[in-house]
């Protein structure tokens, strides 16, 4: 049975929300979805942005921005996108990443691109990503990043 939180902890709700509304996002966000579930991942994603940002660490913020940036990129809103994509970018490209979370990084910078008609951001982001996740050691990360990186267009529409 999972840990429940009490009252006197609101730390520890700030965590079990964001967490869950983290992976209630990312799991719509590979799906085919109707108008309710677009808004309920678009919720969800800022949820999570929400909650982390009252608890979480510098690292649990970059993700969550990064997850605002796929979000927006698979609804369409461009400028927002590419805004938080480029945001998340500085910060897991400025340091020692994970190879899987690397991949991610380009992968959602490419789609957030393509989302703003960024076409020349999107052509080395999606370069980017296509070295990065050869890289992956671990043969399910990369089938992970895989489901994201199947929604970013080879060029920009």
């Amino acid at each position: 049975m999972p840990q429940q939180a009490t009252d006197s902890e609101p730390k520890e709700w700030h965590k079990r929300f964001a967490a869950q509304a983290n992976n209630r996002a990312w799991e719509l966000s590979v799906l085919e979805r109707t108008a309710e579930q677009d808004q309920e991942m678009l919720d969800a994603s800022h949820a999570s942005a929400w909650h982390w940002s009252a608890v979480g660490t510098e690292l649990n913020r970059m993700r969550s921005t990064m997850l605002l940036a796929e979000v927006h990129a698979l609804l369409g809103f461009g400028a927002s996108a590419l805004h938080y994509a480029e945001e998340m970018r500085t910060y897991f490209v400025g340091r020692e990443t994970a190879d899987w979370e690397l991949a991610f990084t380009h992968v959602i910078h490419a789609h957030a691109a393509s989302a703003a008609g960024a076409v020349e951001t999107h052509r080395i982001a999606y370069g980017n990503a296509l070295v990065a996740i050869k890289a992956i050691a671990d043969e399910e990360d990369r089938t992970i990043v895989n489901k994201t990186f199947q929604q970013v267009p080879v060029t920009v529409p």
